[in-house]
């Protein structure tokens, strides 16, 4: 064997279809499962026809039994849209989820990293955001199934870590954006895309001055790999995105700029919770994996237009 067996749960969301791709193109056998609750075969389908590729439906809130050396556990819906609209079930797959995949990892004696996110910071009173910070998250406002769920499964892979001596990698990851965002997600570089595509109004929520760091899609996938190929010792927590902020005023009037749309601006007041200042603080990175994003905005907007310009 010159690859590896490696498990990727939530495979036809964004991420995980990227990440399959760079796996299998590294000689890997990939081992795929999602419950296509929010992802779609249309991201994968062509990894089909790759003999190292294999799809599985299954959700992990329920046990599963696979041989693997590795696992990447990304699967629970990531947007707001998605996961508010069923807030019990968003807890359950980080949670639940987390458990079961950490009880195969124990059995198999696989490393496993989890994806999860900056959202363990709330709305942060500390910027930008190092690993050492806490948090100000709210325990039971609308945003909390998800952010308390992936807070929880931090705290399930670090007992895991101490308890059974698993081998473990945890990556907060921030504001994410390219290929393969589904045109309807909420997430506020897609929103954007197909607002000016269509020729609409662009919603912005509050004044627009609130900030957001992006990071290409290809760059954060790299980072996830070393993270997972780093030394026993680099368990995480670990931010990977983008340090170059933004306001969210600037995305959308540079977002409109490179469409050529005619679109204007539309104020809408801000959702509860969502935090004004996002910005990863990445020097544990840089030291530890070598690790910083390469593509600028710029060049990573007009990728992802061409991307939707396609679907739309």
């Amino acid at each position: 064997m010159t690859g590896k067996r490696i498990l990727i749960t939530g495979v036809a969301g964004f991420l995980g279809s990227h990440l399959s791709q760079r796996l299998l193109s590294d000689g890997h056998d990939v081992l795929c499962v999602d419950n296509f609750y929010t992802g779609t075969k249309d991201n994968i389908i062509h990894l089909l026809d790759n003999p190292k590729f294999e799809l599985m439906r299954h959700d992990i809130t329920f046990p599963l039994y696979v041989e693997v050396d590795e696992i990447y556990n990304l699967a629970c819906p990531a947007s707001p849209i998605h996961y508010q609209y069923d807030p019990v079930q968003t807890t359950k797959t980080s949670v639940h989820g987390a458990i079961n995949m950490l009880g195969l990892a124990k059995r198999t004696k696989a490393r496993i990293l989890q994806a999860s996110t900056s959202e363990v910071y709330g709305n942060p009173k500390v910027h930008p955001q190092p690993e050492s910070y806490l948090g100000n998250v709210s325990t039971t406002g609308p945003r909390a199934c998800y952010d308390e769920g992936k807070r929880c499964a931090e705290t399930l892979f670090f007992d895991y870590y101490r308890q059974h001596g698993l081998g473990i990698r945890v990556a907060r990851i921030f504001n994410t954006y390219g290929p393969r965002m589904q045109a309807n997600d909420g997430r506020v570089v897609s929103n954007f895309i197909v607002q000016a595509l269509k020729g609409e109004a662009i919603t912005l929520y509050g004044d627009g001055q609130q900030t957001r760091s992006f990071c290409y899609v290809d760059d954060l996938i790299d980072g996830l790999v070393k993270l997972m190929e780093a030394a026993d010792e680099v368990t995480g927590p670990m931010n990977l995105g983008n340090p170059d902020e933004f306001t969210i005023a600037q995305l959308a009037e540079t977002i409109v700029r490179l469409t050529g749309a005619a679109s204007s601006p539309v104020f809408k007041p801000l959702p509860t919770d969502d935090p004004m200042q996002r910005c990863p603080d990445i020097a544990l990175a840089k030291t530890k994996l070598g690790w910083q994003p390469t593509v600028p905005l710029e060049e990573g907007l007009v990728k992802t237009i061409e991307y939707f310009q396609g679907v739309l």
